[in-house]
């Protein structure tokens, strides 16, 4: 059975993670998130990626306590580094990536959620944070390091040290989700969130922008000032060559909306 279940329709890969009952995380569906966000990746019909969790309670809870617990330390460093490549690679990836957050999103599942571009929550549904040190470990794929560039160092030591959970209003105040859906089941939830994608695809959309737009922050934001804006005027002379451009600037010329195609 697939860990992670991958479909494509109208411009949007759909990734589900398919671990019952709490779809955590093992070196095995790391493998299967990596191939998947390459298989979309490489892909020209794909525009926009949207993970999710299968079923009403979690996204995801994290990576799988029993393998942790039974796994030598050799195993564990080198199961935590394919993670953060596999998160690298989703995060790297010049395509919007939507999490589209069904229930439960702690621990692991959330340092997945941070390495997405989008976060989009089911209201009521679900409760969120890094409680890592509760188990004598910190969050090890990706939380220290990319809640702190959301929420400043305090805030992020205060959170994780606190061990703190919190429902999923106040990751919005914390600047940690985009925004809340109200659904009354999980399969409404993914179709508000799939309507949401189609927005951000051709025709409406120039995704091959939006692309750039992802590259040029999550590349420059880490370089000194001058460095990112060269990234900045390299990425936009590639899309003045590339069609989107040339229709962007001819519907506002010509005031009718334009008609993308991502190229």
């Amino acid at each position: 059975m697939s860990r992670v279940d991958y479909t494509v329709s109208e411009g949007i890969a759909l990734l589900t993670l398919n671990v019952p009952p709490a779809n955590c995380y093992s070196y095995e569906l790391m493998q299967e998130l990596d191939a998947a966000v390459l298989k979309a990746r490489f892909d020209p019909s794909v525009h926009v990626l949207v993970l999710t969790g299968e079923g009403e309670k979690f996204f995801c809870a994290g990576a799988d306590i029993n393998m942790l617990q039974g796994a030598d330390p050799y195993y564990k460093y080198n199961f935590c580094l394919h993670a953060n490549e596999t998160l690298l690679r989703l995060e790297h990836t010049p395509k919007i990536v939507i999490a589209a957050i069904n229930g439960h999103c702690v621990g692991g599942g959330l340092e997945v959620a941070l390495a997405c571009d989008l976060r989009i929550a089911r209201r009521g549904r679900g409760k969120s944070g890094l409680p890592e040190s509760k188990l004598g470990v910190l969050p090890g794929t990706g939380g220290t390091q990319r809640l702190v560039r959301i929420v400043g160092r305090a805030k992020a030591i205060e959170l994780m040290a606190r061990a703190e959970v919190f429902e999923h209003e106040r990751a919005v105040e914390l600047g940690l989700f985009n925004e809340l859906f109200d659904a009354d089941s999980a399969e409404d939830f993914l179709g508000q969130v799939l309507d949401y994608a189609r927005a951000l695809t051709p025709p409406h959309a120039a995704s091959r922008a939006n692309g750039f737009i992802k590259r040029a922050v999550q590349s420059g934001a880490d370089l000194p000032l001058g460095e990112g804006l060269a990234l900045e005027r390299e990425l936009q002379q590639r899309l003045f060559e590339g069609e989107d451009a040339k229709e962007g600037l001819a519907a506002h010329l010509e005031k009718r909306a334009p008609q993308f195609s991502g190229k």
